[in-house]
């Protein structure tokens, strides 16, 4: 076999064509490729459902890479070493109900696994905006993230979606992007994105849950950006809440997608 250098080009664009062309319509879009997207993903998938993510960045995974301060170690609780079974990742029971798990071969495996899943990952692509009709989110605006990097004036595309999860972690870009550029009032106590608390594991862990839910009509917040825009404490090393936020909002929107549509 004689390898064609214009054969390669032609084949990378063409199968990237096709795969972004069957994603301009989807049933969930996902901004954000870290831990709570990514089960969320995973999940919805699982249940048939068309899911389409984005991530800014080159490599998906978000912080769990460094599990704390570069140390590759991750800790989850028993609830989410649940998931993290389901997943095929190796524990180390450490005891009082903690269970550390190795942050590399942990974020490959649920790499791997949500790919194998069905779900479309987009990487180095960025949301700037949203799409609004008749006052519910109905699709996302993206661009290159090197555009965004370089502050190049070129156009976006657009994308449909029957809902959008935010989980951008702490920045929670898209609940700005509703507020900030687009003067929505969101679901919150005071409908604007409130900020996070100080770190502190015990409540963090808890609030994540609680606030795993629609942010805006259409709209769901999904793991670390959940307790920014509710207002409630960040939890530092700790990745059970992202895993389990991140399969609660895949359930919350396939029961939501089985009775709407």
């Amino acid at each position: 076999m004689v390898l064609n250098d214009i054969k390669i080009s032609e084949l990378i664009i063409k199968r990237f064509s096709e795969k972004l062309l069957d994603s301009l319509i989807s049933d969930v879009a996902i901004v954000g490729g870290g831990p709570a997207g990514l089960t969320a993903a995973y999940y919805l998938a699982k249940k048939n459902v068309k899911v389409i993510l984005f991530e800014r960045k080159l490599s998906i995974g978000g912080g769990m890479w460094g599990g704390g301060i570069m140390f590759n170690e991750i800790v989850v609780q028993n609830k989410a070493k649940e998931i993290l079974d389901e997943f095929d990742i190796k524990t180390k029971d450490m005891g009082d109900g903690y269970y550390c798990a190795d942050s590399v071969e942990t974020v490959s495996t649920i790499c791997s696994k949500t790919s194998k899943a069905g779900v479309k990952i987009f990487n180095l692509m960025s949301a700037e905006d949203v799409m609004i009709t008749n006052g519910r989110v109905s699709g996302l605006v993206i661009n290159w993230s090197a555009v965004e990097i370089a502050n190049l004036h070129v156009d976006p595309i657009t994308v449909g979606t029957k809902y959008v999860v935010d989980a951008t972690g702490h920045p929670a870009e898209i609940a700005h992007i509703l507020q900030d550029k687009n003067g929505c009032k969101l679901k919150t106590k005071t409908g604007k994105i409130i900020g996070e608390k100080e770190m502190n594991a015990n409540i963090g862990e808890k609030k994540i849950l609680e606030n795993t839910k629609e942010i805006y009509p259409g709209v769901y917040s999904c793991g670390m950006c959940c307790n920014a825009i509710f207002g409630d404490q960040r939890m530092g090393p700790i990745f059970g809440g992202m895993l389990m936020s991140g399969k609660k909002v895949a359930e919350i929107i396939s029961d939501r997608i089985k009775t709407r549509y």
